[in-house]
């Protein structure tokens, strides 16, 4: 029988770390309902936050959007004077 191991990294605020770690535990003995599951634990370990924030997917699609909007009105804008030269 062919086995694999699953690695997961989460990095939460520390003052929030103990209470995922219980959802998480939660969530496993949940999962051995339905899987078996051989072993493994959940550690903790400090890390230094790098100190700049990355985007989420969502805010640079959102920043897309905006930027798409913007052209789409500055666009319209420009046709507008042009067709008001025209005529």
């Amino acid at each position: 029988m062919a086995y694999r191991k699953i690695n997961l990294e989460l990095i939460v605020f520390a003052d929030e770390a103990d209470s995922v770690v219980a959802e998480l535990n939660s969530a496993i003995d949940r999962l051995e309902e339905a899987h078996t599951i051989f072993g493994g634990d959940i550690e903790m370990v400090p890390v230094q936050h790098s100190g700049t924030r990355r985007k989420s997917a969502l805010k640079h699609t959102l920043a897309a959007g905006d930027k798409a909007a913007s052209a789409i009105k500055l666009a319209g804008g420009k046709v507008a004077g042009a067709w008001k030269k025209v005529v």
